[in-house]
């Protein structure tokens, strides 16, 4: 029987994508996004707790992500969790795990913040030509 690996979130934008390249010359963006919630304390309060997700997306979405996303932004994030690790120069093992996207909603209004749509791993690259075609929700 297989697995299930999916994840989908909503959150904010810690920080503008930072886009780089592969030696092979596919495309890779990384942000963070915080996701938060109320949850009831003792003494009947409520305090806000966040989680932060480091999110990937690759080739056509990547460059999506990077040209319309930004620090503050709202977006719906669809993907699956990886764990990859390596080893730090100080010889130590390091982990992270990241959310890698394959689709991305662009939630904010479009006058709010200069462009609104969505995007997934297999968009063609005519169908987000210029702001101005993008879908709105």
């Amino acid at each position: 029987m297989a697995g299930l690996n999916k994840v989908m979130i909503i959150g904010n934008l810690g920080k503008d994508p930072e886009m780089r390249f592969t030696a092979n010359g596919s495309s890779v963006a990384q942000f963070p996004v915080a996701v938060s919630r109320n949850i009831p304390t003792q003494d009947g309060e409520r305090r806000e707790e966040t989680e932060w997700f480091n999110v990937v997306a690759w080739n056509r979405l990547a460059e999506l992500c990077n040209q319309y996303l930004q620090k503050g932004r709202r977006v719906y994030v669809e993907g699956r969790l990886q764990t990859r690790s390596w080893d730090g120069q100080d010889g130590q093992r390091r982990y992270r795990t990241e959310l890698i996207a394959n689709e991305v909603q662009f939630l904010d209004s479009r006058d709010s913040t200069g462009g609104g749509g969505r995007g997934n791993r297999d968009t063609d690259a005519g169908d987000f030509a210029d702001a101005d075609d993008l879908p709105f929700e």
